[in-house]
Order: C-alpha cells, then structure tokens, then sequence
C-alpha cells in the first residue's frame, strides 16, 4: 500500500488537462507559442535568471495563463522579492526549518486532495502555535518552502491550492506573532511573487482577537484575494458549502478520520534527493550577480 504521505509526480490527466485548457488557455497552440516568447524574452533580460528548460518555464506559465509577458513579469516580481528578502529565503532549504516542521504543529498538509483534485494546506494559528518556539519569520519560510514543493506537482500547477487558516484557541501570544512585519510580507508574496493558483483561504474557529489581526491584513489586500476568503467561524456547514465532508476530517465536521499526522510524518518526503535538487534549482533563479 503507498504511503498517503508522497508528492505526486504523475503527467496531467484528462481531467486535469480539461481544467488548464478551460481555465489556464493550455492549448498546444498556446503553450508553443508561450514557451518560444518566454524564452525569448528571458534571452534578452540581463537582469534576472531563470533555467529555461519547458518544465520549469511551465511552472511561471500556467499561473499566468499561457501569456509570455504576465509570466516574465512575475518571474521579474519574484527576483525582487528574493533581495528584498533575502535574510529569510535565500538558499532556504527544508533542512534549515526542520525543528518547526517535526516538532510543532503549525502547519500541515492533508494527505488528500479535495474535490477539485487540490492540496489543502493547513495552518493552525490558534493555541496549537507557540511563538516563542516558532516565530512569524518561520511561519513564512515554512509557507515559502511548501510553495516551492508544490510546485512539482502538476495537479497543483494546474488546480491550484486551498488553504485552511484554523484560529482555534487564539490569544494574545498569537495575535502579537502575525503583526505588521509578516502581514506585509506574507501579502507582498502571495499577491506579487507567488507562482501557485490560490484558490481559497477558509477562515476557521476565528475568535473575537481575530479582529485585531484581519486589521492589520484588510488594508493591504487586493480585490482578488478578498474575494478568495471566506469565513465560517464554528460553522462547519459554511465549509462544507466550498470543501465537502467527504474531502475533510472530522476536525472540520468531514466524513474522513480525525488528523493523527503532523509535519514529521511529512519531513521524510520533502527532504528526498528530488526535491532537495529541485529546490537547490528554485534558489538560483533570481537576479543576476553583477560581476565585479
């Protein structure tokens, strides 16, 4: 029996394949003609880097439908971002945050896809998140590192992701964790530098000191994102109306088993020789060193 914990390396099906060339314009036509362009364009950029093979220019492609221009924009958006960040995730690899991966359950990811064939992250940032052993910084690498592992998969490139924000049992000690700093950051990411489809961003078990913290994040969100959150509060039934019980466990009211897995039983996965290539691969794309 495989193990629920794995990346899935398999080529687009026909169902995947239906979604990109409805929602993403992946047509044969359109991705020739996408890749040549792209190419072209990265041949005549002296100021950022990025291995222009087909299966790493599709990764910047399909987030920005096909269009060679949108997607060296935001290989342009994620360089800069790279500098402007560079104490975080510079040559970032999931070694450097293992303690957080292995032995505090902040985030996690459902070994299955919901129904729309998607990974469904899982950020518990209520009483379950300690601050003073994971800080905010770490929270985004963690964030930072998923992002890069997702990328290998297909299914995701093309159906995107979900994210569930659990907020049970949230205090003060968390809500003082995810200040300013990490708001700006996590948004600047998301909306400017992030090559993955988010879908949706499910708001679950707020309590009334969440108020406090969506303060600080309305004012920086985009229309787009806005309207990818949903809140449900205790309100299982709200979730199930975007994710069914039968694609969740019994944690948000689901039909599957209660989460008896954290980050430790992933860690093995993510820090395999394939992914450790690929993101060593990730963390040279980039600006260009200027030679002395």
């Amino acid at each position: 029996m495989a193990s629920p914990f794995c990346l899935d390396y398999s080529p687009p099906n026909d169902e995947w394949r239906s979604v990109a060339e409805r929602e993403l314009r992946e047509t044969p036509e359109n991705v020739k003609k996408g890749l040549e362009e792209l190419k072209d364009l990265l041949r005549n950029d002296d100021e950022i880097y990025f291995k222009d093979d087909d299966e790493v220019l599709t990764m910047f492609l399909r987030p920005c439908k096909w269009y060679a221009k949108s997607a060296h924009e935001l290989m342009t958006r994620i360089a800069k971002f790279k500098v402007d960040n560079a104490r975080l995730v510079e040559n970032l690899m999931p070694e450097d945050e293992k303690i957080a991966f292995t032995e505090h359950n902040v985030v996690n990811v459902l070994t299955n896809l919901d129904h729309k064939g998607r990974r469904i992250l899982l950020v518990n940032a209520g009483a379950t998140w300690d601050p003073s052993k994971v800080n905010s910084d770490q929270i985004f690498r963690l964030f930072y590192i998923i992002h890069m592992l997702a990328l290998l998969e297909e299914s995701s490139q093309i159906n995107g992701v979900v994210v569930i924000m659990d907020y049970e049992g949230m205090g003060f000690s968390q809500v003082k964790g995810l200040g300013p700093s990490f708001a700006n950051l996590l948004l600047t990411f998301i909306q400017q530098a992030m090559p993955l489809r988010l879908k949706e961003v499910h708001m679950v078990k707020e309590p009334m000191v969440f108020n406090m913290v969506w303060t600080l994040f309305k004012p920086l969100l985009k229309d787009k994102l806005r309207k990818r959150i949903i809140f449900h509060g205790k309100k299982m039934s709200s979730l199930h109306k975007y994710i069914p019980a039968s694609h969740l466990p019994k944690n948000y009211g689901g039909d599957l088993p209660e989460i008896d897995y954290s980050g430790k039983d992933w860690y093995p996965v993510i820090s395999d020789e394939k992914v450790t290539e690929h993101m060593k691969m990730m963390n040279t794309f980039g600006k260009k060193k200027k030679s002395a």
